[in-house]
């Protein structure tokens, strides 16, 4: 498993003792952060492999943490938290976070959510590039380019265009995405995959490359010109 190196930022001293304990079982690396500043600060200092933050921090929230950690790294942020709501799950993948799990945790879940965020955010050992139109996915650098210009993407959404690229202009299906970006089946009552497929649409529509996605109902999604929209 490596000695990867896991920040826990969380202010409940006693879950950050229990998940330090569980992951160097797992032989991870792991330090602790009480507060979002004090995490901040450990992260500018020396970047590590995964983050597990909590929501409910004193002062900076863990969104507002998560927004400066996304405006200087794209580091998988698993979020941790009581606050278990839809809207709260959509409101941390939409800033940028990898997973959210709710509390109380179960540890073997954690331990597999962490296992494919470290393994979708390590680089395939065999170069690889796809193009679809403008687009360009170097899957050995996890860098996309829309029109030579490089899209800032969280590392999901690249994982999910690099899926949509390989199968334009099919579809690529839910099924196909799910196991790629997030490392598991597809669950109808899991909006995770549509809510990450919907800021990669976003930051597509912002461009000036005609290029969107389309959902196909029952199926997936794909690629498509906008002017060609069905």
């Amino acid at each position: 498993m490596g000695a990867n190196h896991i920040l826990v930022i969380d202010d409940d001293q006693q879950l950050a003792g229990m998940l330090s304990e569980l992951l160097r079982l797992e032989q991870y690396t792991v330090t602790c952060a009480e507060s979002g500043e004090s995490g901040l600060r450990q992260i500018s200092a020396s970047l590590p492999d995964l983050v597990l933050l909590d929501v409910t921090l004193p002062g900076m929230n863990g969104f507002k943490v998560l927004e400066r950690i996304r405006s200087i790294s794209t580091v998988p942020v698993i979020m941790l938290t009581a606050r278990g709501e839809p809207d709260d799950r959509i409101d941390g993948l939409s800033r940028g976070a990898e997973d959210y799990l709710p509390k109380p945790i179960n540890p073997r879940e954690l331990l597999l959510r962490m296992q494919a965020a470290l393994k979708r955010s390590t680089p395939e050992k065999t170069p690889a590039q796809d193009t679809y139109e403008s687009l360009r996915v170097d899957t050995a650098a996890g860098i996309a380019y829309l029109d030579q210009a490089t899209l800032q993407l969280t590392e999901t959404e690249f994982r999910v265009l690099a899926q949509l690229v390989q199968a334009a202009p099919e579809v690529a299906s839910r099924d196909r995405l799910s196991q790629s970006a997030l490392g598991r089946n597809y669950n109808p009552n899991d909006r995770s995959l549509d809510t990450h497929v919907s800021n990669l649409r976003q930051k597509l529509d912002a461009t000036t490359s005609g290029l969107s996605i389309l959902s196909v109902r029952g199926n997936g999604y794909r690629l498509r010109k906008r002017e060609a929209a069905e």
